[in-house]
């Protein structure tokens, strides 16, 4: 079976936490070209706001995904596609890798495993809130990286190896380095990515960018900037 990303080069990620530009709806965000919706953030995260976000994108036809923090805040909507829930390799804490994964799975019991995809998450920024929260190890050199892509992809079979630099603009050379370490597993690229030459830059290296910030601080016509630029990477 086709994975569902396996098409995309564009994800754009809504953080329920945060407000949008004045003027500038869920629909306008939706209508921007992205491949897919992804909602989910670190810090603030309810099942209130995840689902105010959820059913707001919900009315437009693009894919939608949630990526739920913890187990607390997984909706449940028609509306989504499935779910991308992060594992994090460089997690200090063992919660972020299996722990908070097996709450899920005693809370809920049968879960909807045919739309629920993992993501290896690989955290780059020390100052970002996920690493402070998963407690990560992000001095990492390029073949650190390289081999945590590695053994996500060989030894437990991730299919999305994700690299995170989460609102800081990331080494192009370390993400190059984990592409080049993987041979079918898609990479994705979250961090910083401001505008059509960045996003163009990282859009070389990873399989699929992730934009977030940028919807929140710049609007529509910027997000639109970065989803060319990964189209024509």
């Amino acid at each position: 079976m086709t994975a569902p990303w396996a098409d995309w080069n564009h994800i754009l990620k809504l953080d329920p936490d945060k407000d949008l530009p004045e003027g500038v709806t869920y629909g306008d965000l939706c209508a921007t070209g992205t491949d897919a919706i992804e909602v989910g953030g670190t810090m603030g995260m309810t099942e209130e706001n995840m689902t105010a976000v959820i059913e707001a994108c919900a009315e437009h036809d693009v894919p939608l995904y949630q990526e739920p923090s913890n187990p607390s805040v997984v909706v449940e909507n028609d509306g989504l596609e499935g779910y991308l829930i992060p594992t994090v390799f460089n997690a200090g804490s063992p919660f972020w890798i299996t722990g908070a994964h097996k709450e899920w799975v005693r809370l809920e019991g049968d879960l909807e495993w045919d739309r629920t995809y993992m993501e290896a998450y690989i955290v780059m920024n020390p100052e970002a809130d996920v690493a402070t929260l998963t407690e990560a190890d992000c001095d990492l050199a390029e073949d650190d990286v390289a081999a945590y892509a590695t053994i996500a992809e060989q030894m437990f079979g991730q299919e999305i190896v994700y690299v995170e630099y989460s609102g800081t603009y990331g080494e192009e050379s370390v993400v190059e380095a984990a592409a080049e370490s993987l041979e079918e597993s898609a990479l994705f690229y979250g961090g910083g990515i401001h505008d059509y030459d960045s996003a163009h830059r990282m859009a070389t290296h990873a399989d699929v960018i992730v934009v977030g910030n940028l919807a929140h601080d710049e609007g529509v016509d910027a997000v639109r900037e970065t989803v060319k630029a990964a189209n024509d990477a």
